[in-house]
């Protein structure tokens, strides 16, 4: 894989040597049809990953490839370098060409970018964590983990290209989360999500953990006040 560099503060894949797998992904959700579009790959895992809490339709879980290491991960803290993400994204030819082209400033110079630094792997600086999402909707479309290689230039070693998706670090682990949309769901209103916990180990990231949540539907669309609270007795 060829290096990447990224410079400047910032906000914020694919394969690593292990190789590239995508999947197209169908949405569940008519209010954003038109994400379905985006395919998922995975890189530096095992096993795939959906991801988060932001709003979209979401598919099926993608499959994970592993991205080799040559030592193994100590477990101590790192050096955070921070990086601009939004040219440490469109370099990466590994990100898919859609998602490239649509990255662009919500507002200013604002992109929808959200960044995170922490040990993932066994890289000589913090690794970094991209999440890239729509302007309008704050959709998760693309969770990337980029890796210091020894020169300074980064490798792409984990990525889903998936409506709703999200990637954190909690703990030294990779967290994705991606919201579950039935036919009939509005954007606000999911009928659940999935939640996969990754870890590196050694050579690759290796699901550990996978947990689904089926929200209660009988709660309504979620309008109306709140309920007022019982009046103290003397």
């Amino acid at each position: 894989m060829r290096g990447l560099t990224g410079s400047g503060d910032g906000t914020s894949g694919t394969t690593g040597r292990g190789g590239t797998l995508r999947a197209g992904l169908a949405a569940g959700s008519t209010a954003l049809a038109g994400l379905a579009a985006f395919g998922l790959f995975c890189a530096g895992c095992a096993t795939g990953g959906t991801g988060t809490r932001d709003e979209g339709p979401a598919g099926t879980q993608p499959v994970a490839r592993a991205t080799p290491s040559t030592t193994v991960p100590t477990g101590t803290a790192k050096p955070v370098t921070r990086v601009n993400a939004v040219p440490l994204i469109k370099a990466d030819a590994e990100v898919s060409r859609q998602i490239r082209n649509d990255l662009k400033p919500c507002a200013g110079d604002e992109y929808p970018v959200d960044t995170s630094y922490g040990t993932l792997t066994d890289g000589p600086a913090a690794d970094i964590v991209v999440n890239v999402m729509t302007c309008g909707d704050s959709v998760g479309v693309g969770t990337y983990v980029y890796r210091q290689r020894t020169d300074g230039s980064y490798e792409n070693v984990f990525a889903v290209e998936i409506p709703a998706v999200y990637g954190t670090i909690d703990r030294g682990d990779l967290v994705v989360t991606t919201q579950v949309y039935g036919s009939k769901d509005a954007v606000a209103y999911p009928s659940g999500e999935d939640v996969i916990t990754y870890r590196w180990a050694t050579t690759r990231f290796t699901e550990t953990d996978r947990v689904h949540n089926d929200f209660n539907r009988a709660l309504g669309n979620g309008e109306g006040d709140l309920p007022t609270p019982p009046t103290p007795q003397n």
